[in-house]
């Protein structure tokens, strides 16, 4: 199943990474699930960079216009609101941020996990602006695509472990936040087209 034409699609193929669409049903993947592509030439991880590169100005498209009650309207039954995935994207890429430099600094190091889920329920998150956080990703992103505008192919190959996943590479963990951007823009999206 193809996803209809438009800026959701061409976001998604934009990186070229392997995903599997569901059904426009299961609003928890909208863009798909993740896969990690093998197939790594230099082409596609310049699309992976560009998809990172772009997330903070989709986002931030994305929540332009929502109103309080939009923002507090999960995006799906269940779900996290439009605020706490806008809250969780930098929060998540400030760790992805963190991973890269250590995988570049150490060798095969460990990195820590974090309950996503957890921090997405403190108290802050209600009440922290989201222009906050959308102000964060656009300077965090700023520094990590310009470490990664620099790095060599053999960067990309670095080794880090994550304790649940087990071994995984930079090529890998480029993929997942070319991916993990567009993902979330998706959720809110359609947490903006909800009645509240």
């Amino acid at each position: 199943m193809q996803l209809p034409a438009g800026p959701l699609r061409e976001t998604c193929a934009h990186y070229n990474a392997r995903m599997t669409p569901l059904s426009n049903t299961d609003p928890r993947f909208p863009t798909g699930k993740f896969t990690f592509d093998p197939d790594v030439t230099p082409d596609k991880r310049r699309r992976a960079i560009e998809s990172i590169r772009e997330t903070p100005a989709k986002l931030r498209a994305a929540a332009r216009g929502l109103t309080d009650a939009q923002l507090d309207t999960p995006y799906r039954d269940g779900g996290w609101t439009a605020r706490q995935v806008i809250h969780h994207v930098p929060e998540s890429h400030v760790n992805a941020f963190i991973r890269f430099k250590l995988a570049l600094t150490e060798d095969n190091p460990t990195i820590k996990p974090y309950n996503e889920d957890a921090w997405a329920k403190l108290p802050d998150v209600p009440r922290a602006p989201v222009e906050s956080s959308l102000a964060l990703i656009d300077a965090l992103h700023e520094r990590w695509v310009t470490l990664l505008d620099v790095m060599t192919p053999e960067d990309f190959t670095r080794p880090l472990v994550h304790p649940e996943k087990g071994p995984l590479t930079l090529d890998y963990m480029l993929q997942l936040y070319a991916w993990h951007g567009p993902h979330h823009i998706a959720h809110v999206e359609l947490a903006g087209t909800r009645r509240t």
